[in-house]
């Protein structure tokens, strides 16, 4: 008899894949989950895409020595590129990848003007750029890239002096000019109330987690 698949494995670059299994663990209290953050080699938007692939492979085999029912990749840099090869490779594991929570946002404001928080890999990747061509036509989408926003969060600056002051300078030509804002890493949700306090409360916040869990 083969034996019971008793794990869901959560993946990310760090710390962030946390809000993602926050939100599984309250859907699903009875499961049982393993979570890897590869803190050591963060941030992943820094690095190429086949870095982030050879990672994110890694990552994985160290969690296919657990007995798993699932795969979350809470990671959407790591998803970006990695996702079709995990599923391939494991065609019996149930593979679910994160990706920026466009569509929600422009569901909610329809023609309206939409900011897309990503990493660079993950805003250059060829699924970001067919995603955004789906809904290019629905809304004002802009992609706002964020390098150094992991490291902050990462460092455990997600709510200091030096958040505000980095969210300031990156997001200062957005105040009061977005419908959505939609928080394209796993990481970015830590940093949400000092993201509220440059944009204000008038642009919503929207992050892909919920709907990973939602999928799993």
């Amino acid at each position: 008899m083969a034996a019971k698949a008793d794990y869901i494995a959560v993946i990310d670059s760090g710390v962030g894949g946390i809000s993602v299994l926050r939100e599984l663990v309250r859907l699903m209290p009875n499961e049982r989950f393993l979570y890897y953050g590869d803190s050591a080699n963060a941030p992943y938007g820094k690095r190429t895409s086949e870095e982030v692939k050879k990672l994110t492979l890694s990552a994985v085999e160290k969690m296919m020595t657990h007995n798993l029912k699932a795969l979350v990749l809470a990671c959407n840099t790591a998803t970006s590129v990695a996702v079709r090869t995990l599923r391939e490779k494991y065609p019996d594991l149930i593979v679910i990848g994160i990706e920026p929570a466009v569509k929600p946002a422009v569901d909610q404001f329809p023609g309206g003007k939409i900011g897309v928080m990503a990493t660079d890999v993950t805003l250059g990747e060829e699924k970001f750029n067919t995603l955004l061509q789906r809904f290019a036509g629905c809304a004002d989408i802009v992609k706002i890239p964020a390098p150094g926003l992991v490291e902050l969060v990462e460092a455990g600056l997600a709510n200091s002096p030096e958040m505000d002051a980095f969210l300031e300078s990156l997001l200062a030509p957005y105040k009061g000019k977005l419908d959505a804002l939609v928080l394209g890493c796993t990481h970015y949700p830590f940093a949400a109330a000092a993201i509220r306090r440059v944009l204000g409360d008038k642009t919503a916040l929207i992050d892909g987690g919920v709907g990973t869990a939602q999928q799993t």
